[in-house]
């Protein structure tokens, strides 16, 4: 981990937290996830929605990192104009630029047309899961079921809200840091961001499905935990598999 310079000034004020633009940043965002989610805690399912995260060539990092660019670029917008996608990136002063950091990406969803995305479990709608696993259906069948579950909460939520006031709200999909940059405030600025945004968009509820590493910044932040750790529903033969401890967390600010 880099150390600051004496009579540097304190990362709050060099840290920015900014929308990505361009290409590049998703990149580098993508790179932070995978030095996170993949080298530090090795977090089953990131990497296996990810399988090519670490790999080389074509089929590889490249392949992954084109993926989330494509996501990117397929951002919708809602009945007022608001991205319903936000990729947002933290970056630092480093060599006469700026380096990024750290990536959020939060999404707006809504079962109500024109006030978010829909959400789904449906992961084969979203995902070539043939090019992801080619000729391999236990492993496709497997990340359908975690995925499932994963999202269960999630998608419960969304549908009861779709009848009230505010039929919208705001999820955290990813919160990411570079381990050399951790423990410096900067996920805290990441999801604070959206919980500002959240209440610019009308006060909108913040949902997130958090892993035992970050709770303590979302329950600071005003996020509580619903209910217990994630049960995974998965066939008999992927049991035995490790999975990582997730909990399903909610603002609760328009319940």
């Amino acid at each position: 981990m880099t150390r600051q310079p004496n009579g540097a000034q304190p990362i709050d004020e060099e840290l920015r937290i900014e929308v990505i633009d361009r290409p590049e940043d998703i990149e580098a965002g993508f790179d932070c996830a995978a030095n996170a989610f993949g080298r530090q805690t090795c977090d089953a399912i990131w990497m296996a929605m990810n399988p090519e995260w670490d790999k080389t060539g074509p089929e590889g990092r490249p392949r992954a990192v084109a993926r989330m660019v494509e996501q990117w670029r397929s951002i919708s917008h809602d009945s007022d104009g608001n991205a319903n996608t936000i990729f947002l990136k933290a970056t630092l002063p480093s060599q006469g630029g700026r380096v990024v950091v750290g990536m959020a990406i939060w999404t707006q969803l809504s079962m109500v047309e024109g006030l978010g995305n829909r959400p789904s479990d449906d992961l084969r709608s979203t995902l070539d899961l043939e090019r992801l696993y080619p000729n391999n259906e236990a492993e496709q069948r497997y990340l359908c079921q975690v995925y499932h579950s994963l999202v269960k909460r999630r998608i419960e939520v969304v549908r009861e809200k779709e009848t009230s006031q505010q039929p919208s709200l705001l999820h955290l999909e990813l919160c990411a840091v570079d381990p050399a940059y951790q423990r410096k405030g900067i996920a805290s600025r990441l999801v604070q961001w959206g919980l500002d945004e959240a209440e610019r968009r009308g006060g909108l509820e913040a949902t997130t499905e958090a892993s035992s590493m970050g709770r303590h910044v979302y329950r600071r932040l005003g996020f509580h935990d619903e209910g217990s750790d994630i049960e995974y529903d998965v066939d008999s033969e992927f049991i035995p598999r490790e999975r990582p401890s997730n909990v399903f967390m909610r603002t609760g600010t328009s319940q």
